[in-house]
């Protein structure tokens, strides 16, 4: 995540914050005692999710040497999933849900937090724990079941166990299915169906007899969003929604560019809380602003163009769209599949350079500085690389972005890089991370043969890799191509 997008998510959570607190919502504040049996002399946090990683503070106490405490307030609290939590241990606090109601108490014990809690004065957080405490005893039932059949350890006890497991999945099965029923509507089930995973039918055969995969993995995708309630501005207060993104956009969406817009408009259209709408459209953005997968921040160019130059998400800061504007603009020119840009160089003598006439299969474009830490541990790998593809169509240019041209030549001598092209701009005139988005050195593209960007900020450990890669998928293409029945 960039600090562009950091900022822009504490820039929206500050005013979301400040509209909640002046929504015309009761103002009697909150007050949550609690007693924690095993803790003392301690500090705790009370503090919401946002999204999936982050948390919001809202009030921090002291624990007395019994164990009580009592979060307060004069405002009411945001609506959504809260954590209980000492200030540097988050992975083990308890959660609490926070709606209407927001003056309870809770008695828990170290010893078992979610077993032991008791509530009181909040449906919502008995409705939350009385459900995992029951799948907690299924739970515990099943480990019994196991551990007595493994004891056994006879074919007739192992029947008798997987009947056993089997009869109390169906129990299980059932009290989930009625609990979903009676308390329809409440908060805690629209968490836990937010998070259930889609049932699967049996799946047709396929050419081969067995269960078609395809088929299987469409219908997830297509039902993976069944349970969640698009309308419900508290689901941002949860880890819900950034990791349902996450794994709905990374894992089951083809990673190009054509399947992450389709996908990307589809979740935006289905927002209808406008807090969730602007979620989802700031996490896409900033995951392709500077993608970990080749050839997709055309994403990040659109879900600028789209949502953000257009108002659609609220950006009141002109600095902010300005950013984003110039973004944009270097973005552009340089996606996968355009012509390389190239700008008029020259070599050590001062002689122009045509990169556009070199005749190469793959050229590895290197933006480098001569006094660039990592540039000079890449170097000699690069060169090494050079050597060993030069009769095979592959050419490395090396462009100085900076230093003088007395370090640029000494840099050549130092490495005996005599394989590769050089390039200088002499003129100094020429601004590479305008152009090229040359935020760091070494920065690396690779084009074909056609001199067209095939992929751009690749980490040299990848180079080789993707090479080879890609002519496998050439020499694939051209196959398909000469099959009969092709055309």
């Amino acid at each position: 995540m960039t600090s562009l997008f950091k900022l822009i998510l504490v820039l929206s959570f500050c005013a979301n914050a400040i509209a909640q607190n002046n929504s015309g919502r009761s103002t009697n504040g909150f007050k949550i005692e609690g007693h924690i049996q095993g803790m003392h002399d301690s500090t705790l946090v009370l503090a919401h999710w946002y999204g999936a990683t982050s948390f919001i503070p809202k009030d921090t106490v002291r624990v007395n040497a019994q164990g009580y405490f009592s979060f307060e307030g004069d405002k009411p609290l945001p609506q959504g999933l809260y954590l209980v939590v000492p200030p540097s241990k988050r992975d083990i606090g308890l959660h609490l849900i926070i709606t209407e109601q927001q003056r309870f108490s809770f008695q828990t014990d170290t010893a078992n937090l979610i077993k032991n809690m008791k509530v009181s004065q909040s449906n919502e957080n008995e409705l939350f724990y009385a459900y995992q405490q029951q799948l907690g005893q299924f739970n515990e039932e099943a480990k019994a079941i196991s551990l007595t059949s493994k004891a056994a350890g006879t074919s007739a006890n192992n029947t008798t166990a997987k009947d056993g497991l089997a009869q109390l999945t169906k129990r299980a099965e059932a009290y989930q299915a009625q609990f979903m029923k009676e308390h329809k509507g409440s908060f805690a089930v629209e968490l836990f169906q937010a998070t259930a995973e889609p049932t699967l039918p049996t799946a047709p055969k396929a050419a081969n007899g067995r269960p078609d995969s395809n088929w299987v993995f469409n219908y997830y995708k297509a039902h993976y969003w069944d349970g969640y309630n698009w309308h419900d501005e508290r689901m941002i207060r949860t880890p819900v929604l950034q990791t349902k993104l996450n794994r709905y956009i990374h894992e089951l969406t083809v990673q190009n560019v054509d399947s992450l817009v389709k996908e990307a408009d589809w979740l935006v259209g289905n927002a209808k809380a406008s807090e969730v709408k602007s979620y989802i459209i700031w996490y896409i953005t900033s995951q392709y602003e500077r993608p970990k997968v080749v050839g997709t921040d055309g994403v990040f160019i659109h879900m600028a163009e789209k949502y953000w130059l257009t108002g659609v998400y609220p950006v009141s800061d002109p600095a902010t769209l300005k950013t984003m504007r110039e973004r944009v603009a270097i973005l552009k020119p340089l996606q996968v599949g355009k012509a390389f840009p190239f700008f008029k160089a020259s070599d050590t003598l001062q002689h122009p350079i045509s990169l556009q006439n070199l005749k190469a299969d793959y050229t590895v474009i290197f933006f480098y500085a001569p006094h660039c830490g990592h540039c000079r541990d890449t170097a000699p790998k690069l060169k090494q690389l050079a050597d060993r593809y030069l009769d095979q169509g592959v050419r490395v240019a090396a462009i100085a972005v900076d230093d003088s041209e007395a370090d640029w030549k000494q840099f050549i001598r130092e490495f005996g890089l005599t394989n590769f092209i050089h390039g200088y701009d002499w003129t100094h005139t020429l601004s590479f991370q305008r152009v090229y988005d040359v935020a760091m050195t070494p920065t690396i593209y690779i084009l074909d043969k056609d001199k067209r960007i095939i992929a751009r900020q690749l980490p040299f450990e990848q180079v080789e890799d993707f090479i080879l890669f890609h002519q496998r998928q050439q020499v694939g293409a051209s196959s398909s191509k000469r099959m009969p029945g092709k055309s």
